[in-house]
């Protein structure tokens, strides 16, 4: 079923704190490191060693540089590198996204199309290391589900070859667009480029740490040691059981108060939010400041969606604000079957509980197109689908 991995941003995130991190839970040196001799690029060597970092024992992995690139490199040809290798698809396919999103944060940065920006013939290969060796850690490791917590970024200033910049730096600060961040601790960088990125490649849920039976935990050593603090990268490794395979995702909260609509209005903003995306809508009746009847309307949605559910509802609502938070789903695996009854098909969602356990919804836009051109009862139709459903069960026509 796969394992869950869950970061520990409590000081930062980097690349070379991720592999210490992943060593230190779990991953086989030496899976690291035959991993990235199919990367096909050479000049650096990985050693690694047990540290201290204040009361805290960490693995530290360091990456040597043993002769550098002739030349900068461009987003192209780290993709060319990245399709010749012998890595598996998988690895490919996320070292991409996340070299794309260095590359795009450090264009907004100086203002220049991605294409354009070069990756510096030393850093390449750190960049290298650190992002394909914390994904073929994370295959090794069979991960199949990441959470991390809110990244704490640093504070303060940093010095970088353009002068004197403020934590986080604008690749960090473009980086952490729509991810949880805050500042405390020593007045310096903690969150990297590279870490970063790998989060939000690597991470489908952020907030306070989910329901897990931790099985393993590891801690990742970066470079610098500021007194009185551990710098270190906690993860927690844990098998995907607990909740029976039921399947996580992260969805958005949109909510707001209304008192003062024309009710015959509420049925033309629901059908516009299902039309545009919504998963839910709801309308929830509530006594109101000063004793008024008013409704909460609820709409839950994708992050891709959450912009055309805002438009909608405020040109839609008289709405002047509306609370927006993210929000953890567990949701059971569905499918679809079509089952005959009298006047057509309806199709029926299947959601399966555990092995050999499932239960069947059929869809009412089906069974009220049947139950229109035939003239019968809405809730018959619901009933003859649920029994032939039921029926194909049986005869093992349909497994759970």
């Amino acid at each position: 079923m796969g394992t869950h991995l869950h970061f520990d941003c409590f000081s930062g995130i980097s690349g070379d704190m991720t592999l210490g991190a992943l060593v230190d839970v779990g991953m086989p040196f030496r899976d690291l490191v035959g991993g990235l001799k199919r990367l096909g690029v050479s000049g650096f060597r990985l050693t690694k060693r047990r540290v201290h970092r204040e009361a805290l024992h960490a693995t530290k992995v360091n990456v040597q540089i043993t002769s550098a690139m002739r030349s900068p490199l461009s987003l192209r040809s780290i993709h060319k590198i990245l399709s010749r290798s012998r890595l598996s698809e998988r690895v490919k396919q996320q070292s991409r996204v996340v070299f794309d999103r260095l590359a795009e944060s450090e264009g907004h940065a100086h203002r220049v199309p991605k294409a354009h920006v070069h990756f510096h013939e030393v850093s390449v290969l750190d960049s290298f290391v650190d992002i394909v060796g914390a994904l073929i850690g994370c295959e090794a490791l069979d991960v199949t589900r990441v959470t991390s917590s809110a990244v704490n970024v640093g504070s303060g200033t940093l010095q970088s070859a353009h002068g004197t910049l403020p934590v986080p730096g604008p690749a960090v600060a473009d980086l952490s667009r729509g991810i949880p961040i805050y500042s405390a601790g020593p007045a310096r960088e903690l969150a990297t480029p590279t870490g970063i990125a790998l989060l939000r490649t690597l991470t489908t849920e952020f907030g306070a740490m989910p329901p897990i039976i931790p099985s393993a935990v590891g801690y990742g050593a970066g470079d610098a040691e500021p007194e009185g603090w551990p710098n270190v990268l906690r993860v927690l490794l844990a098998r995907e059981s607990l909740q029976r395979g039921r399947l996580h995702d992260m969805v958005v909260s949109i909510e707001t108060n209304l008192d003062d609509l024309n009710p015959q209005i509420y049925e033309h903003i629901v059908e516009r939010l299902f039309d545009r995306g919504a998963l839910d809508v709801t309308l929830t009746p509530v006594i109101m400041k000063r004793g008024r009847p008013g409704i909460v309307l609820t709409c839950l949605a994708g992050q891709e969606h959450v912009e055309r559910m805002l438009d909608i509802v405020f040109s839609d609502t008289t709405a002047l604000g509306v609370r927006v938070q993210p929000v953890a789903r567990q949701i059971l695996p569905r499918r679809f079957v079509s089952v005959p009854i009298r006047g057509g098909t309806v199709r029926v969602k299947i959601g399966t509980v555990d092995r050999g356990t499932a239960k069947g919804v059929p869809e009412y836009a089906d069974c009220k197109r049947i139950a229109v051109r035939t003239g019968r009862p809405v809730k018959v139709v619901m009933e003859e689908a649920a029994a032939s459903y039921a029926s194909f069960r049986r005869s093992g026509k349909v497994h759970a």
